[in-house]
């Protein structure tokens, strides 16, 4: 008995629309197999809440404007806003450029910037230059650098890549080598200090190992080991006693959270209208920090449920495809990735509403800045890569004929 396999598929034919179309899945340019490939559900979220960002820059910019007016120096009403919108313009492109990448390059690219930055963020305290109080930017002629912003996206591909070399070496300690890294990368942050990256860092590390199979006893450990590190940040650390002593006791001043709170408030559930708030101008970080309130105040409380509707989004829809995810790397850095991306935008949002003591840490796509919109840029477009699927695999049948002599 002989056995014909033929390979049937559903790809279009050169006759078929699809073949006529620029972008049709029958083509087989770059720009067309990454169109077909790329997660465009995933892309549009994104470039809704870039969209939204420049508004809410916008709607910001006079009051950072007056802020930091003064000295003999003055900011143009829209400066920031047209400063976004240059920064945008890079980001974009680059986000698109590392989406396209193979798997392959784009974690061998993530692994040589992780050493890059964490270089840099080593040389912070040496070359850093200061600003309100912290020193986290390294300063490049006009434009400032924060090597943090960048070493996150990298962090998580590394500790994926490390972690999915598990099924080659199961008896490789790999945990505790993460700690070395980790550690390192506390140390450099708390020092600058940036006590919400180190959260952050932390988080996605956790996150990774718990996905990658640590054992409970591992967990509970590292878990209690988190809670002396809180306590002894609280009793020892200056930084965290005094932003928990705030949030918790409202102890010193509470300027921040109070200012944050009314300008939140202060558009009730459909908001002043743009450009009508009165309140951004009395917060301390319109345009970063404290953007999220400023979209309270002109837009509404419904357009912020809005907003944390659509970072919601965004994680539950790479988590959905995670689920039928077989490739270790794939599925750990996307992880780690999507991780970091919603927990900043939580942390970021629980600050404006008053349920996490201020930590400086800006709301992704939405706040005001270079460093972070080119760093998270670069982060999305390593998830874009890592979540690229091939339709034509998934299009294509096998039929099997049976011809008997």
């Amino acid at each position: 008995m002989n056995v014909a396999v033929s390979f049937e598929s559903s790809v279009p034919t050169p006759q078929s629309p699809f073949k006529r179309s620029r972008f049709g899945r029958g083509k087989r340019t770059p720009i067309a197999r990454w169109f077909w490939e790329i997660d465009r559900v995933l892309l549009l979220l994104v470039t809704i809440l870039i969209g939204v960002g420049l508004i809410a820059v916008a709607a910001a910019s006079p009051a950072a404007g007056v802020r930091y007016s003064g000295s003999g120096v003055t900011v143009a009403a829209r400066h920031y806003f047209w400063m976004q919108l240059a920064w945008t313009v890079i980001a974009v492109p680059i986000m698109l450029a590392v989406s396209a990448l193979p798997v392959q390059i784009a974690r061998r690219a993530a692994l040589i910037g992780g050493l890059v930055f964490l270089a840099l963020l080593a040389l912070v305290p040496v070359i850093g230059s200061a600003a309100n109080g912290a020193t986290r930017w390294i300063s490049i002629g006009p434009a400032k650098l924060q090597p943090s912003e960048f070493l996150k996206p990298m962090f998580a591909v590394a500790m994926a890549w490390l972690f999915s070399l598990r099924a080659r070496n199961p008896g490789l300690p790999f945990a505790l080598i993460s700690v070395v890294p980790m550690a390192l990368i506390a140390a450099l942050l708390m020092k600058q200090p940036d006590f919400g990256q180190t959260v952050i860092f932390a988080s996605v590390w956790i996150v990774l190992l718990m996905l990658s199979g640590a054992s409970l006893k591992l967990l509970g450990m590292l878990g209690a080991g988190g809670l002396a590190a809180i306590v002894s940040a609280y009793l020892f650390y200056s930084v965290a006693t005094e932003r928990i002593n705030k949030f918790l006791f409202k102890q010193g001043d509470t300027y921040q959270v109070d200012r944050a709170h009314a300008t939140l408030t202060n558009g009730g559930l459909l908001g002043t209208g743009p450009g009508a708030g009165t309140e951004k101008f009395t917060l301390p970080e319109p345009h970063t920090d404290y953007i999220f309130s400023v979209i309270g105040e002109e837009f509404g409380l419904i357009a912020c449920i809005a907003i944390a509707c659509l970072y919601l989004a965004i994680v539950l829809r790479v988590s959905l495809r995670l689920l039928r995810e077989e490739d270790d790397f794939l599925l750990l850095a996307s992880a780690g990735l999507v991780s970091q991306f919603g927990l900043q935008a939580l942390i970021n949002m629980m600050v404006n509403v008053g349920l996490a003591p201020s930590k400086g840490m800006t709301l992704p796509f939405i706040s005001y800045g270079g460093s972070s919109m080119i760093a998270l840029s670069i982060g999305m477009g390593l998830l874009l890569a890592f979540t690229r699927e091939n339709p034509h695999l998934k299009e294509a049948t096998y039929t099997v004929r049976w011809n008997g002599r």
